[in-house]
């Protein structure tokens, strides 16, 4: 089937937010039950903006990222990412999305184990069909010594960054992360968030991160609060 994605030109993004939601609700059902994970979520990130979301547990954070990742459809309205409406998306479509205009940095598991950081970072870009160079990417995040060593072993730290070096190599206009700092020292926080701060910086991309972290706040452009499924 032919993929229905369409890569935006980067000269359109003035005209639409880098992630929008448009009184999107999600419902979940198991049986009788049902749960409603967001009630009407209206929210506009812009192009090259770094975005911290925070929320009590249950209030549709980690159900928002799932959605701008298109991993879960809305049970009503509209999710957009970088000009496009994934709910009018095909299978081939979402992974286009993913693999080239999308990086996910999650708590753990961002890596592959077995491979090497410099090996990761290759398969990154070259799933999302970029050129882009893992040696550069991950001397610019401080990662030189980490290049030939495998990514099991790395510090939680560096596996984070390796991450997010990932990101800048393969150009992801989009970054979703999720807790990205979690179980990291005060130090080892730091330096992911100025990792973070550099995609945004240095790369042109628009970051958002849903976190508990308080020090998180102090790093980005702006804090979003969801409760209840909806923006506080």
């Amino acid at each position: 089937m032919k993929s229905l994605y369409r890569e935006p030109e980067r000269r359109e993004e003035l005209a639409w937010g880098a992630l929008e939601f448009h009184d999107v609700f999600r419902i979940y059902r198991s049986g009788p039950a049902e749960t409603v994970a967001l009630r009407g979520l209206e929210l506009r990130i812009e192009p090259r903006e770094f975005v911290a979301v925070f929320g009590p547990s249950g209030s549709g954070k980690s159900t928002m990222l799932r959605l701008a990742a298109g991993l879960e459809q809305p049970s009503a309205g509209e999710v957009r990412a970088l000009g496009v409406s994934l709910g009018r998306l095909d299978d081939s479509g979402l992974s286009d999305y993913r693999a080239g205009r999308l990086a996910l940095v999650l708590q753990s598991g961002n890596l592959w184990p077995e491979l090497t950081a410099r090996e990761n970072v290759e398969l990154a870009v070259r799933l999302a069909g970029r050129k882009g160079d893992a040696g550069a990417a991950l001397a610019a995040f401080g990662l030189e010594h980490a290049a030939g060593r495998r990514a099991g072993i790395l510090s939680g730290g560096e596996q984070q960054r390796v991450a997010i070096a990932a990101a800048a190599a393969r150009e992801a206009p989009l970054v979703l992360a999720d807790e990205p700092t979690a179980e990291l020292d005060e130090e080892n926080e730091a330096l992911v968030l100025d990792a973070l701060r550099s995609l945004r910086d240095d790369h042109g991309s628009t970051v958002v991160t849903v976190t508990h972290s308080p020090r998180v706040a102090e790093a980005v452009d702006r804090v979003i609060e969801i409760r209840d499924g909806r923006v506080a």
